[in-house]
Formats: structure tokens, C-alpha cells, sequence
């Protein structure tokens, strides 16, 4: 069986950042496997599109620019903000606010993002809100491990797609529950 669209895709793999001798990145192994589903668009595009007709056993090694994975640095993404946003019950945390933390924001119209913060000084905090990987090319080297046929169950939507793991509309969650309307979270 071939990689294809709704194909349960299992593989292993080694990510270099900037090509075959770069650092290790992250890796998977037989025992704890990369699993989705192919064209659900979990993956990367030109990662997926670069598995297109391999079958178990099949090896691959493929090299991603920047902007075929994650996108150049935009320079955009790094602001400043004030440290004052930071402070609860007149405190500052510094052990979880400090250089390389990453934090979980919400802009103003409610998008969920991740920043890092790279510089802190009395006044602001400098956040990169970039992906932690943008303006890296990305080899990666792995083995097919089982192409199959995704089940119904697995081709199933889960979740309101807000991350509270609320997995139908008729279950609860700790923010209020899911409803037609999404989620309470």
C-alpha cells in the first residue's frame, strides 16, 4: 500500500536543522513513531508531498528550505511589550518570565500564539513570535514503518480545535463545555 491521501502514514525519522550535517533537531524511532494521516494537512506540504507513492519499508531523505517548512524570521514578530502586562497581584514572575521562556499569549482577537521571550529589561519584555523553527532549511532522514488505511474513527474531526481536548460537542469541558458554537475555552 502506497502513501496516499487517508493513508495512516507511520515512519521514523532524524530532522537536521540546514542540511545533512546540521544538528539533530528532533528524532523518532520505531518505538515511538511519527503517525498521521496523509492529506488532512497535518503535516507540513512539501514534507507529505515528498512521501507521495512510498510504501512500508520505503527509506527517504529530503531537504526542506525555510520557506517550504516554516517560513523566514519576520522580523515583525519580534516585539516589545511592556513588562506591567506580566505582573499579577503586583508581582513579577521572574523565574517563569525570563530570557528562552516560552509563553502562551492571546492576541486581542482572541488567536491563541506562543512567543520566546529573547531580552528582558526592567521596562518590556522582547517576545519572538515566530515558529521556533522559521529560517531554518530541514533535512530530514527516516523509513516508512506502515501505510494503511485510516478508520472511519480516525478520520473523524476531534475537539473543537481550541486545544481543551473536549472531544464532541456534548462533552464538557473545564471553561464551560463545547456547543455548537465551539468551545467555552
Amino acid at each position: 500500500m502506497n502513501v496516499s491521501v487517508n493513508k495512516m502514514v507511520t515512519l521514523s525519522y532524524i530532522l537536521r536543522a540546514d542540511g545533512v550535517e546540521g544538528d539533530v533537531i528532533e528524532q523518532t524511532t520505531n518505538e515511538n513513531p511519527l503517525k498521521f494521516i496523509y492529506g488532512l494537512g497535518q503535516m507540513l506540504p512539501t514534507f507529505e508531498s515528498n512521501l507521495t507513492g512510498l510504501k512500508q519499508g520505503d527509506d527517504f531523505e529530503m531537504t526542506l528550505s525555510a520557506n517550504e517548512a516554516y517560513g523566514e524570521v519576520d522580523v515583525e514578530a519580534i516585539v516589545d511589550l511592556p513588562k506591567e502586562i506580566f505582573v499579577v497581584d503586583g508581582l513579577f514572575d521572574e523565574e517563569r518570565f525570563h530570557p528562552g521562556a516560552k509563553v502562551p499569549m492571546q492576541t486581542s482577537s482572541g488567536q491563541r500564539m506562543n512567543g520566546t521571550i529573547i531580552e528582558l529589561n526592567d521596562e518590556t519584555l522582547k517576545m519572538d513570535f515566530n515558529h521556533p523553527l522559521a529560517g531554518i532549511d530541514l533535512h530530514f532522514k527516516g523509513n516508512i514503518i506502515e501505510v494503511r488505511d485510516a478508520t472511519e474513527e480516525e478520520l473523524m474531526p476531534v475537539g473543537c480545535g481550541c486545544g481543551c481536548d473536549c472531544s464532541s460537542a456534548s462533552d464538557g469541558c473545564d471553561s464551560g463545555g463545547c456547543s455548537s458554537e465551539g468551545c467555552g475555552c
